[in-house]
């Protein structure tokens, strides 16, 4: 998974905004009815499950939605069929599949008891219409992969016929049910900090943390919220935090993850930033993982001053300073 910024072009005591974005590859087992319509994809052609009374499911499912039985053999449809709803996208997102405006449409394949969801690229919103017939237009076999995406989009079944070399023969390393499917997910957004976290991100980027205090309890909160969640009045008390604090809890890492950059094992940890009244998330590095523990000091290490930012990824690390524990008591209420 990762998740990036572009630098915020806010300045001042502006609002700091910036473009996040947030991806990762889905990886699931599909099994053998799912893999079997993957596979069809793949060879070029569209399967449904026959339940046991007889209805044929595209996409098929592995149970009858009904009785929830098991599904039964599967059978070829299409590969032509029936809108029997749509609605129109005149502005199509990154990652959808076409880049020019297109309809959403309910698909009920030729021979299937129900419908699909799929892109028909009519050309106009006045070309659409529920009823009217469609066909799908293939990826050429060589790049077919077995995924919904091997059909790039239905066009009206008057339509002049494409280039029919998209329907040649799948090679024999295309042939057989799909065993494993990964999907990309992508979400694009534009994140706003606010006032608080605008002044704290900028803090950041001049290398230190700033956190708020509330004026009726003295609380210190960092990353500041604005506000103090127990008495509900505004932090507009501005406070320098020390660059060391005290691990109150923490996790050690083994899972692996597509795109990781960290070697495994390794900590996040819950610090407690001297001065400040609530913990936050960060990399525990320099000290094996078996000997992280509850109460350990630990200083931020910082990237170079030429490559600080309004990120936390300005801040590479913690790591022990070589102070003595702190005692429990001094943390045990911000567990």
């Amino acid at each position: 998974m990762a998740a990036r910024a572009a630098h915020p072009e806010s300045a001042g005591d502006e609002v700091l905004r910036a473009p996040h974005v947030l991806e990762y590859t889905y990886t699931r087992s599909v099994g053998p009815v799912i893999g079997g319509f993957l596979g069809g994809l793949r060879a070029g052609k569209l399967l449904g499950a026959r339940t046991p009374s007889g209805r044929v499911i595209v996409p098929p499912t592995e149970y009858d939605p009904d009785t929830a039985e098991e599904v039964g053999e599967l059978v070829e449809v299409g590969p032509a069929g029936l809108v029997t709803t749509w609605a129109w996208t005149f502005l199509p997102s990154r990652g959808q599949p076409l880049d020019r405006p297109f309809a959403w449409a309910l698909i009920r394949l030729d021979g299937a008891d129900t419908a699909m969801l799929h892109a028909v690229d009519a050309g106009s919103p006045e070309s659409m219409s529920s009823g009217m017939r469609v066909r799908p237009i293939w990826r050429p076999a060589a790049e077919r992969t077995g995924a919904m995406a091997d059909i790039v989009c239905f066009v009206p079944e008057t339509a002049p016929s494409a280039d029919e070399t998209t329907l040649t023969e799948v090679t024999a390393q295309g042939v057989g049910p799909v065993a494993v499917l990964e999907t990309p997910v992508r979400i694009d957004y534009e994140f706003t900090a606010g006032l608080a976290q605008s002044r704290y991100l900028k803090g950041i980027a001049e290398g230190r943390f700033l956190g708020q205090r509330c004026p009726k309890c003295g609380k210190v909160y960092v990353p500041p919220r604005g506000s103090c969640p127990t008495d509900g009045v505004p932090t507009t008390d501005e406070v320098v935090l020390q660059n060391t604090g005290t691990v109150t809890t923490y996790c050690v890492v083994n899972v692996p993850f597509q795109g990781q950059s960290i070697e495994i094992p390794y900590i996040c940890a819950q610090i407690l930033l001297d001065g400040a009244n609530i913990a936050f998330m960060g990399l525990i590095q320099e000290i094996p993982a078996t000997e992280v523990r509850m109460g350990l000091r630990v200083e931020a290490v910082w990237v170079e001053k030429k490559d600080l930012g309004p990120t936390m990824s300005s801040v590479k690390y913690f790591r022990p300073t070589g102070e003595p524990d702190a005692a429990y008591e001094t943390f045990a209420e911000y567990l």
